[in-house]
């Protein structure tokens, strides 16, 4: 049998075994998946010991914080979408080599558009952070055309550095990309993303609420407890809040796809999960 996993540290948390388990019910797939925790600094030997302890049957797995990046050094083959980022979030194993592509960005803009029912295009976007999430997401969220993107960070810096990268998408779909410091973003917005590690680290929003408006659609990636500071901040001020429930299922979706040839239904699969994790 074919055999994935999901790569991280946590990984406990995980709820990717589950959703490619559905995804191979109703796809009519046979494959196994299951969680590796990663030691820390120990990436690529954590991929190494996964496709020699399964002796040839490890097909690929999804890579979550805090390894995206090295899971992108790794690769010998990049989508371009994943060269763009610098991160990868799904490792492919084939004959001629690892290759790495990164679903996040499909994945937060189909939960957006087809979940919450809101569009993209035309509206004004704040992306909150700059390290591997937000560069696994900020291309495809260009690619959506929204009048105005701005990408903010604790440190300027690294904002401006993946704001540089970009530029030529950006000009090309003819956004505006703008970088900005966490504590001086001007203006309100009609879509915000917290790509920060603050809600898994249990930290307040790093952003001050005057960048929400009332009807905001304010999205974490992170979903379960650690998502519940962010959601309730974005509602008391007027937001609609939303998790990352949806992006985790759409952005397995587009791993499922790669690896096996079939794209798996996704509505009824966030249905049933967001049932089971407010349940919880």
């Amino acid at each position: 049998m074919d055999l994935y996993c999901v790569m991280g540290n946590p990984v406990e948390h995980s709820r990717s075994p589950w959703i490619h388990a559905r995804f191979a019910e109703l796809t009519g797939q046979q494959l196994d998946y299951g969680r590796r925790l990663v030691p820390l600094g120990g990436f690529e030997a954590g991929v190494e010991a996964f496709r020699k302890e399964t002796s040839g049957t490890a097909r690929g797995c999804n890579v979550t914080v805090p390894f995206k990046f090295d899971a992108a050094a790794l690769s010998q083959h990049l989508t371009p979408r994943a060269a763009l980022a610098r991160a990868v979030n799904v490792l492919s194993f084939r004959e001629d080599g690892i290759h790495g592509d990164n679903s996040d960005g499909v994945g937060i803009v189909n939960d957006i558009t087809l979940h919450a029912g809101v569009a993209i295009s035309g509206g004004d976007l704040l992306l909150l952070g700059a390290g591997g999430a937000a560069a696994g997401v900020l291309g495809p969220l260009i690619e959506a055309g929204p009048r105005r993107l701005v990408v903010a960070n604790r440190t300027l810096e690294k904002a401006i550095a993946l704001v540089q990268r970009h530029a030529a998408l950006a000009l090309q779909h003819h956004v505006v990309l703008e970088a900005q410091a966490l504590d001086a973003v001007p203006g309100s917005f009609d879509v915000l993303v917290n790509a920060t590690a603050s809600s898994l680290a249990g930290g307040e929003v790093p952003v001050a609420a005057s960048v929400l408006k009332r009807g905001t659609l304010a999205v974490d990636m992170m979903y379960g407890p650690a998502a519940a500071g962010f959601m309730g901040w974005a509602r008391e001020h007027g937001a609609v809040p939303r998790d990352g429930l949806g992006m985790l299922v759409e952005q397995a979706a587009e791993a499922f796809e790669t690896w096996r040839g079939v794209r798996p239904p996704t509505a009824a699969v966030l249905a049933e999960l967001r049932a089971i994790v407010e349940a919880k």
